[in-house]
Order: C-alpha cells, then structure tokens, then sequence
C-alpha cells in the first residue's frame, strides 16, 4: 500500500476583501443617517439659549420701563450669550422689539427668535419660520 502525503493547510485567519469592504458601506450608511440627526440634536439645545435669554430680557425691559417709564435706553446683554447675538429693534418710549440672532460661526446663522412688548414672538428655526411662536423643531411645531 502506498501512503498518501497529503500536507494539511493550515487554517486561514482574518477578513476577505469583500467582506471589509460590506463592513465600511454599512458603517457609511450608518453615518450618513447618525451625522445629520445629532448635528439637529445639538441646535435644538443650543436654540434654547435665545428662548431663555429673550424671556429674561423682556423682563428686564419691562422693569426699565417701570423705572424710566419709557423703553428707550434699554439694552439687551445676556452674560451667557455664546451661540446668538441680541439687539433691541424698533424702540420708543412705549415699543420695543428683541431679537436673537444665531451665529454663524456657532452654526446657528438659520435660527432667529423675536418678542414685542405686547410679548407677540416670531421665530425661524433652522430656517423654518413660525409666525406668531417660538419653534422648538424644524418641523414647524410650536
């Protein structure tokens, strides 16, 4: 009888091509749907800085008046204003009109909040605007 040599191949360890490949597509999807989600995350936290601000503001405003009896002369300067600049448009001696305007290099150039005397707020929130609210979402909810 004859004795087959037949040498064993070890095993083979690691990953094919195609199969590193399948991992980095899937994990680009995943990315592409994980990115986005946490970038709106992070500006409806940061929007709330304005809402805040603009709302001790008015209250400021209104404490002014009832010191000076008159809106002008009034400055809106929150000490925690990271992410929006404030200014007070259309003032005078009975009206005013406070703003919050996003920064652009907070990237928050599409987000604006505004508040009247008569406490009247108008918002646009990642560029979706709401008339006569403050959006809490780009879905135009209020």
């Amino acid at each position: 009888m004859r004795s087959l040599n037949v040498s064993r191949l070890a095993p083979q360890q690691g990953f094919s091509l195609i199969e590193l490949m399948m991992v980095v597509a899937i994990l680009g999807i995943v990315t592409s749907i994980a990115v986005p989600a946490y970038q709106e995350y992070v500006q409806t936290g940061n929007a709330t800085e304005a809402t805040a601000n603009l709302s001790n503001c008015r209250v400021q405003a209104e404490q002014f008046y009832q010191d000076n009896y008159s809106y002008v002369g009034f400055v809106c300067q929150p000490a925690d204003a990271k992410f929006f600049d404030y200014v007070v448009e259309n003032q005078t001696a009975t009206t005013y009109t406070l703003k919050a305007n996003g920064k652009a290099s907070q990237g928050m150039q599409y987000f604006t909040f505004t508040i009247n005397q008569d406490n009247a707020k108008s918002s646009m929130f990642s560029g979706v605007i709401g008339a006569t609210c403050w959006l809490t979402s780009n879905n135009g909810i209020c």
